[in-house]
């Protein structure tokens, strides 16, 4: 099973509810985090893993043979995203712009055109206790997050328990973490901010087919608005994690919620139960 964790905006507790989760399931089932906010990655934080692999990342990006090139401008007529500019003696690439579709390569009536890897980024593998854990580091400068977090995803288990956390927003690096998920988890807090930005992250993984619940943090007493949300939406409510001195503590010391508060063990199990009946459900 994949468990996508997301929301629609930053510092609702996606990372705290992905570790817990995480640690909770390990005991009995062959367990993986993959930390897919790769912009800022923050779930090693908290697991500690010893990394033992480490690989570049990287897109393949065109490079012009100027000898078998005529300078028709079909490659750039083709690149929707403006990585080449065709001038009467050369040819121009702006490999930050480009996002390794290969069509230029692929439509180019010379074939003057081939492809290079550029790395843009590093994935490293690790494990932390019983728990497999991959994350992906996108080199700072670099616009694209999604080919880090396509090839963090590569190392998905074949079968067990795989855990993502996804980054904040509902962009395109959300949607890249969260699809092809059997459910995603929407963390989000009792806020104005957070109901506005749970509803557009509730549209985002509806377009993608995928069933999704609901975790609020910091739950206190204005958690009104969004159950009228979850209600009016038919999302069920799985979690609620108070606001609590506690936690914020232990957050604040990198250490996850069920390894301070033991008892959260067993509702973070709970949770997983609960999801695995709602898939269930969905596949009815």
């Amino acid at each position: 099973m994949i468990i996508s964790i997301a929301s629609g905006k930053g510092g609702t507790g996606k990372t705290l509810v992905a570790t817990s989760l995480a640690l909770s399931l390990s005991e009995n089932h062959r367990v993986q985090l993959l930390d897919c906010d790769v912009e800022e990655p923050n779930a090693h934080i908290f697991l500690k893993p010893i990394f033992d692999k480490r690989e570049t990342a990287s897109i393949p990006v065109p490079v012009v043979d100027e000898e078998k090139c005529t300078h028709c401008g079909e490659c750039s007529r083709v690149c929707v995203y403006n990585a080449l500019a065709v001038l009467k003696t050369a040819v121009m690439t702006f490999p930050e712009l480009c996002h390794g579709c290969g069509a230029c390569a692929y439509l180019c009536p010379e074939k003057a055109i081939n492809e290079e890897l550029r790395g843009i980024g590093v994935i490293e593998i690790g494990r932390s206790g019983s728990v497999d854990f991959v994350h992906g580091v996108l080199n700072v400068g670099e616009a694209m997050a999604p080919p880090v977090i396509r090839q963090v995803k590569k190392h998905i288990f074949s079968d067990g328990i795989s855990i993502i956390d996804a980054s904040p927003g509902t962009s395109c690096p959300v949607i890249e973490a969260v699809k092809g998920s059997d459910y995603c988890l929407l963390v989000t807090d009792p806020t104005p901010f957070g109901l506005n930005d749970l509803a557009l992250a509730v549209e985002a993984v509806r377009s993608l087919q995928i069933p999704c619940g609901v975790i609020i943090n910091r739950s206190d007493v204005n958690d009104s608005q969004i159950e009228a949300y979850c209600d009016r939406e038919n999302i069920p409510m799985l979690m609620k994690i108070p606001l609590d001195i506690e936690i914020a503590k232990l957050y604040s010391r990198g250490i996850p919620l069920v390894l301070g508060i033991s008892e959260w063990k067993d509702r973070f199990i709970d949770l997983f139960e609960d999801i695995c009946a709602c898939v269930k459900q969905e596949a009815i």
